[in-house]
């Protein structure tokens, strides 16, 4: 299995970097995020504390990341630097990681099918997976988030899960897994109480799991301090509900107990009464471990995003695509990010029944976390590719048996027949060459861009990086334009699109779309040199249709401003400079 899951990879990953080489060549990032964290690595590299993951290019430039996502990529860029330079080494960070989480992502799910299914099962999941597009949309070339870890991580946690020996090796393996997906981000703690609470569920029905289970609980509190301690270090007391905290570690070590002293005292008998009893101790320790963060931290039962302003929410938030659920999606993408865990929970659940006996507890797990997974994707988009990598155990068991049917069929229709088997496992690919790709432009009609006085609509944040021909000073730029700003000239900016920024961003999104008069007194109050934005964007777009009489959709048209002049962007190689500028002019001084 070891040849193949290489061959498999091999061949995946030159296919996505040969796919990818335009994005590749141009540094075109899938997300803003991408370039915010490879930014955080090379201040890193370039002696920013490891305790500090601020940026701080950005006016307000909050982050609750965690640097254990970091660290992969640090190992490939710095070794790199000495010897090609930082922009070579970067662009070969941006390849090699996000191929490599790939690459672990694939080796579990042959791991986990072939503990479920057999070595030719496993074989048509390493097939699977590079088809997968929800999957692979989060670990091609230049996506180095961490949605990609945050996958590997919930593979790990199934694998140890579905041990052959529920014992406490494999429980304290999947403790660890869990306790290192919750640093990453606590968007991996609904997955996180999942796949805890089928182990606590499976030592209700057979207590001889017990261990595994204990293990799995004590490991995730200890690990979860341990990963808290060493990459906040004096920040460790910091209240926060983003991001491991106090609360939460309090929280998960009640649990601990709760799970451990369950165990000690439950009764082992195997009938219905022993169940139920074993049920309600952990029902006990699942109060009282919602009762602790309750009392030590109540705020955080109501989510980050909560206390946005109302500005912020409509023009930001609602926008963040990969937040909302599915039936908000663009249809292709709601097709790709649904179909998969679909096939995966038919052929998982017909799998059961073909199953031998030792084998069924594993697909009865296997089932429930996918279930899971597939409903909290469908609540948040951006789960999807967790949902879609559990399901592939499921998927590659209906496909395998498909192929085997196919290679029965004789004559010009037996090609078919295999590629019909195969796209049952690959329906988001179907998906993609019937109903064509996700559009990535925000859902703007390029007619709209046109419209714009004549003007020469932009065609990527890119396009703002002509600002970097001026003289270096703080821009007040729009949200999503920054990142490309600060990552690639010596200018600054006010802030980026994260909600630990919330005051900024309400300060940007209000001075866009606010009257003249207002906007100056927020423009200065950051002490700007420059306002700029680029034309045809979504972002600007959006507060042109928002607030036609507002600050951009009057510059927009050309109309003067008495506080702004218009500053000559210089143009490049492709023509002339498409982002537009205007100096901030001190202010007056009233006459004597």
């Amino acid at each position: 299995m070891i040849r193949a899951t290489i061959g498999a990879w091999a061949l995946g990953a030159a296919v996505m970097t040969l796919t990818c080489a335009g994005a590749i060549w141009r540094g075109a990032y899938p997300d803003p995020d991408d370039i915010l964290r490879l930014l955080q690595v090379r201040d890193l590299l370039d002696g920013q504390l490891w305790w500090d993951v601020d940026q701080h290019r950005l006016a307000s430039g909050m982050m609750h990341w965690s640097r254990l996502v970091d660290l992969p990529l640090a190992a490939v860029e710095w070794p790199l630097r000495a010897m090609f330079g930082q922009g070579v080494a970067e662009r070969a960070a941006l390849v090699v990681v996000p191929l490599l989480t790939l690459g672990v992502v694939m080796a579990l799910a042959a791991a986990v099918t072939r503990r479920l299914a057999g070595e030719a099962a496993a074989r048509t999941a390493l097939l699977l997976s590079p088809l997968t597009v929800a999957l692979v949309a989060q670990m091609r070339p230049m996506r180095i988030d961490h949605h990609g870890w945050q996958v590997a991580l919930a593979m790990g946690a199934l694998l140890t899960l579905l041990a052959p020996r529920p014992d406490a090796r494999s429980g304290a393996a999947m403790g660890a897994c869990l306790a290192a997906l919750v640093t990453i981000s606590l968007e991996g703690l609904p997955v996180t109480a999942a796949l805890l609470g089928l182990a606590a569920l499976a030592w209700a029905i057979e207590p001889s799991r017990a261990r595994q289970l204990v293990a799995a609980g004590t490991t995730l509190f200890g690990a979860a301090v341990l990963l808290h301690l060493s990459t906040r270090g004096p920040h460790f007391w910091t209240a926060a509900c983003d991001a491991v905290s106090p609360a939460w570690l309090a929280m998960l070590g009640v649990a601990a107990g709760g799970i451990a002293l369950a165990a000690a005292i439950a009764p082992a008998r195997r009938d219905a009464g022993g169940v139920a009893v074993r049920i309600a101790l952990l029902a006990l320790a699942g109060l009282g471990a919602a009762a602790t963060l309750l009392a030590v931290d109540p705020s955080c039962t109501r989510g980050p995003f909560q206390m946005l302003d109302p500005l912020v929410r409509a023009l930001w938030y609602e926008n963040v695509t990969e937040g909302l659920p599915v039936w908000k999606q663009q249809p292709v993408w709601a097709v790709i990010c649904v179909s998969l865990p679909l096939v995966g929970l038919y052929g998982g659940a017909r799998a059961l029944r073909a199953a031998a006996p030792a084998r069924r507890a594993g697909w009865w797990l296997m089932l429930g976390a996918l279930a899971a997974a597939f409903a909290l994707s469908v609540m948040v988009s951006r789960s999807a590719a967790t949902a879609n990598a559990f399901a592939l155990p499921g998927a590659a068991w209906i496909v395998s048996r498909l192929r085997r049917r196919a290679r029965t069929v004789r004559g010009p229709m037996a090609p078919l027949a295999v590629a019909g088997a195969l796209l049952v496992g690959a329906p988001g690919a179907a998906a993609i060459a019937v109903m064509g790709m996700p559009d990535t432009t925000g859902g703007v009609d390029e007619t709209a861009r046109l419209k714009l006085s004549g003007r020469l609509p932009c065609r990527d944040p890119k396009d703002a990086l002509a600002l970097g021909a001026l003289p270096r000073t703080l821009v007040f730029a729009p949200i999503d334009v920054a990142p490309e700003l600060i990552a690639a000239t010596p200018q600054r900016a006010i802030t980026s699109g994260h909600h630990r920024n919330a005051r900024a961003m309400a300060d940007v999104l209000t001075a866009f779309t606010a009257a003249p008069e207002r906007a100056e007194a927020i423009v200065r109050r950051y002490g700007a040199g420059l306002v700029a934005g680029c034309p045809g964007l979504p972002e600007t777009l959006l507060y042109a249709h928002t607030a036609p009489e507002g600050l951009w959709g009057r510059l927009e048209r050309g109309e003067r401003v008495a506080w702004l002049r218009p500053v000559s962007v210089p143009g490049d190689a492709d023509g002339p400079a498409r982002v537009l500028a205007w100096r901030v002019l001190p202010p007056e001084r009233p006459r004597p």
